[in-house]
């Protein structure tokens, strides 16, 4: 599946021009021209994966307080687009369900983050797995990733055949041996923290390295030249544009 990961994926739609894990910023990023989404799994109070952040509800809705205390049918009455722009008022959170249909429906890959509350960690993969593995096509490409070792565990055991990538920030001191026990088929690391000795050391170890989250034409091209096979980004249409024939070609 990783054999058509383009060089850059749309970071939660493509969030500098729409509100971010929206259907709206999904539209927007295959406007744009992007290959291949990322997006973020969370779970409501009864049990429905939908696409958020943060742990909390305050920063991309009208609502506040943390996601999983509310149902999703209170969830659907906040507004998720008010807040970015006018534009946007009356964008709701979407339900993995619609997302997956979007997706589909546009024929774009898939990068889903289980970005599970804190407690939550194998629920959250188990919900999210069992809901999109009857939905998704054979043809399309699907990555699924976390930070959270025990999402990653979850994936392993239940859907075994799709690629996994490990999600680093401050890797900690064994990171190349949990990546070889989860079987993690990427590492997703943050692009700030990386230079060409440490992108080295984690394609060592034979798999590709994916970077997070990358809007400059300069970082791209740099990383790019110390062999990270993709970056995500906010804006995949504009980076494209600044890279050229870099841009988002596979």
């Amino acid at each position: 599946m990783l054999s058509t990961l383009p060089r850059l994926i749309g970071h939660r739609g493509a969030k500098e021009n729409a509100p971010e894990n929206t259907l709206a910023s999904i539209r927007e990023a295959a406007r744009q021209g992007a290959r291949w989404v990322e997006v973020d799994v969370m779970l409501t109070r009864d049990r429905r994966p939908v696409l958020i952040h943060d742990d909390t509800l305050d920063r991309t809705t009208t609502g506040s307080g943390p996601v999983p205390l509310l149902d999703l049918a209170e969830l659907r009455q906040l507004d998720a687009g008010r807040w970015f722009d006018a534009g946007f008022v009356g964008e709701r959170v979407p339900t993995l369900e619609e997302a997956v249909a979007l997706v589909r429906e546009l024929g774009l890959g898939l990068n889903l983050e289980i970005k599970p509350y804190p407690g939550q960690e194998e629920a959250t993969a188990e919900v999210a797995l069992d809901t999109l593995r009857p939905l998704w096509p054979a043809g399309l490409p699907l990555l699924l990733s976390s930070f959270e070792v025990p999402c990653l565990e979850v994936a392993q055991r239940l859907w075994p055949e799709i690629p996994r990538g490990y999600l680093l920030w401050d890797p900690p001191a064994d990171w190349a041996a949990i990546a070889d026990r989860i079987g993690a088929a990427t590492l997703n690391v943050h692009q700030d923290r990386q230079t060409a000795g440490s992108v080295a050391e984690y394609r060592a170890t034979g798999r590709p390295v994916l970077a997070y989250t990358v809007n400059d034409a300069a970082r791209a091209r740099a990383l790019f030249g110390w062999g990270v096979s993709a970056v995500f980004t906010d804006a995949p249409g504009r980076l494209a544009r600044d890279l050229g024939p870099e841009g988002l070609g596979g």
